[in-house]
């Protein structure tokens, strides 16, 4: 069945993809896109820093390769990297940022971390921004916490459209879940109105419209009487007589 072959074609491509964020750790990793084409499976990995999955002399890239043609039987995997714009309207890659801040100075300074790159955010542009942190930070029990800013929008058709992303630090005092929600500034809400500036226009009163000349009417001429009316005429006074 046709069917059969594109659930297990989307299956593959998203344990690829997977695997792949599993395997680049700390390396800015935003998602994975699989093409295929006429020579093969073409890979291109989005990244914030691509000089580190590239390696030195390309040895990351050729032993990402082999390991993804022998792992998921790929014929010829091409893999390309691409940069992103700006990392700070991700919001896979903002997650990872505060994953990676959280093990390195603790969960006792989550609040500063928390503000740091949520003011981070705004300044690229963002519409809006909230990051939960949940866990562990810093007493014994656990708790959540939301920083927020801006507009975000979270129900309608038009909060599909918000990037989010779901990331978690391993401390020692246990694991703490990080998640980010970000509204792009290039998002076309619905209810955003532009208003025209109103230009008065000067229409002139039309004083009359011009009769047309009228045709003028030919004089009626004399009507000529008929031979008989007139014999008719000479023999009633003849009569008379």
């Amino acid at each position: 069945m046709i069917e059969r072959k594109f659930v297990a074609q989307k299956i593959k491509e998203f344990q690829i993809e997977e695997y792949i964020t599993q395997s680049l750790n700390n390396v800015g990793h935003s998602h994975t896109k699989m093409i295929k084409t006429p020579l093969g499976e073409k890979i291109v990995i989005y990244t914030s820093r691509p000089g580190l999955i590239v390696g030195r002399k390309g040895q990351n890239i050729k032993l990402l390769t082999k390991t993804l043609k022998k792992r998921f039987n790929l014929e010829n995997p091409q893999i390309e990297i691409s940069e992103v714009e700006n990392p700070s309207l991700d919001a896979t890659i903002v997650a990872e940022k505060i994953v990676d801040a959280l093990e390195k100075f603790g969960s006792e300074k989550f609040k500063a971390i928390g503000h740091k790159i949520m003011t981070e955010v705004m300044r690229s542009g963002a519409l809006g921004i909230e990051i939960s942190i949940s866990g562990k930070v810093p007493s014994a029990r656990a708790k959540s916490w939301r920083f927020y800013q801006g507009y975000l929008k979270k129900c309608g058709d038009i909060a599909l459209s918000v990037r989010k992303s779901n990331a978690q630090a391993q401390l020692k005092t246990g694991i703490i879940g990080v998640k980010v929600s970000i509204m792009p500034p290039d998002l076309k809400l619905p209810d955003d109105i532009e208003l025209v500036d109103f230009v008065e226009t000067k229409v002139e009163e039309v004083k009359g419209v011009p009769e047309e000349p009228k045709e003028e009417k030919k004089a009626d001429k004399p009507k000529r009487r008929s031979p008989r009316k007139k014999k008719d005429e000479s023999q009633g006074t003849k009569s008379d007589e």
